[in-house]
């Protein structure tokens, strides 16, 4: 059965738009225990301005901290030239460039038009010059909650003009939770024709409760690597309704009952999962961490 990677973005993706500051010790220490499950990466934080995103004002901190497994890669989220400097500094190893294939979604999110997007992001890309492997992650790959569909096309000139810079990788996400598997299904087959020799990822939300379905579609599909949130933190400002991505855990246990091999240690992350909520102060999605395995059984009830 073929190896699926996992991704674990939760102190990034899932931490930015929590309302109270999670402790770097927090953060240091949930990093350092998810380092131990068998991800293939760690997005374990952002270099933006802190007034942009106080929640990841301790960036660099964060990095210094942490423990580094030698299998995993910490990969860092940077918007700009400037990121891309310290970055490199605390010496992370993928920097993930983001822009949205949505115009609408671009300037809400980035304050410029996608044109602008994609000229900054390539002067990043040349001043890096392959000192670290860069990561491109397209957002509102499937749907804009302001346009509405966002035509493949668009998505795949964006794939190919980036993959034509050398980038490494590109993410490819449903940022706003607006994919069905069917859509899914046609854009793996695609962009795997279309931008042949560049690492894959997807990247799902449960804001509409088809991530799984949609992660399982991709499998399918032929696509290895994917990210997830640990207990399915996070969700896009700019998405009403947000749910947060789709669960590490819940996609985990789904594909170890299926047969494939993800190289993670299913009882250590759900063993990490369910202290989640005493870091956040507050209950989380994740399924599998509150009901168990399907293979846990229990004791048939006693008769009255």
């Amino acid at each position: 059965m073929t190896r699926i990677y996992f991704n674990e973005v939760v102190t990034r993706d899932g931490f930015q738009i929590e309302p109270e500051f999670i402790a770097t010790d927090a953060k240091v220490a949930l990093i350092d225990a998810l380092s131990l499950c068998g991800y293939a990466k760690i997005e374990a934080t952002s270099f933006v301005s802190p007034k942009a995103i106080p929640m990841l004002r301790d960036a660099e901190e964060v990095m210094g901290r942490i423990t580094r497994a030698p299998e995993v890669e910490y990969t860092v989220l940077v918007p700009n030239l400037r990121g891309a400097e310290r970055a490199l500094e605390s010496k992370a190893d993928e920097l993930n460039l983001v822009m949205s294939t949505s115009e609408t979604h671009n300037r809400a999110n980035l304050r410029m038009g996608r044109e602008q997007s994609f000229a900054a992001l390539a002067e990043v890309v040349r001043h890096v010059d392959g000192r670290t492997p860069i990561n491109v992650s397209l957002s509102t790959a499937f749907g804009c909650p302001m346009e509405g569909d966002v035509p493949e096309a668009e998505v795949v000139q964006f794939a190919e003009r980036f993959a034509g810079l050398g980038v490494r990788g590109l993410t490819i996400c449903d940022t706003t939770g607006m994919a069905h598997p069917g859509q899914v299904a046609h854009m793996v087959e695609t962009l795997q024709q279309r931008v042949k020799g560049v690492q894959l990822t997807l990247h799902f939300h449960n804001t509409r409760g088809m991530g799984l379905a949609n992660l399982l579609a991709a499998v399918q599909g032929g696509i290895v690597r994917f990210d997830g949130s640990l207990g399915g933190l996070g969700g896009c400002p700019y998405a009403p309704g947000a749910s947060g991505n789709i669960c590490s855990e819940d996609a985990v246990h789904m594909l170890h009952a299926m047969g494939y091999d993800t190289g993670m240690d299913l009882p250590r992350l759900l063993s990490v999962a369910r202290g989640l909520p005493y870091i956040v102060g507050h209950d989380v999605p994740g399924q599998v961490a509150k009901a168990g395995l399907i293979t846990d059984l229990h004791p048939a009830p006693q008769a009255q």
